[in-house]
């Protein structure tokens, strides 16, 4: 059901220093989206088949800002691609992983989403990801 890593999302408190940083890397970013639901804008970079998402808060009450208040700058999450969300949410609800949220949202790039609470994996924020390609 696990298809690949789709992306690791990565905490910044700038978007533009970031992507000079990973620019300078010999990465290129591919789009810049804003995502209002999540409060936060993202620059892709694809790296092969998958992707690396700068993520930037646009308001101090999103996800990220705490995170960043919290940890500082750095990795937030990793994000698995899988084929049916809700058949993996199911699967994962019946053996005990605690999911934040009940239903999917719709995440950058117009994927779905949800995230397995850090709780449940070890200390680290799994999303899942589920893409119509």
């Amino acid at each position: 059901m696990i298809r690949k890593i789709d992306h690791i999302g990565i905490a910044v408190r700038n978007l533009e220093e970031a992507i000079k940083i990973w620019e300078g890397l010999g990465l290129r970013v591919d789009e810049i989206e804003e995502v209002p639901r999540e409060k936060i804008r993202a620059a892709i970079l694809h790296v092969g088949e998958s992707r690396i998402e700068l993520l930037e808060p646009t308001d101090e009450s999103s996800a990220i800002a705490k995170f960043i208040a919290r940890r500082g700058e750095g990795i937030h999450h990793i994000a698995l691609g899988v084929e049916n969300i809700y058949e993996h949410m199911k699967d994962l609800r019946e053996k005990g992983y605690r999911l934040i949220y009940e239903e999917p949202k719709e995440g950058a790039g117009g994927a779905r989403i949800t995230f397995v609470h850090p709780k449940s994996t070890g200390g680290i924020l799994l999303e899942l990801c589920e893409r119509k390609e």
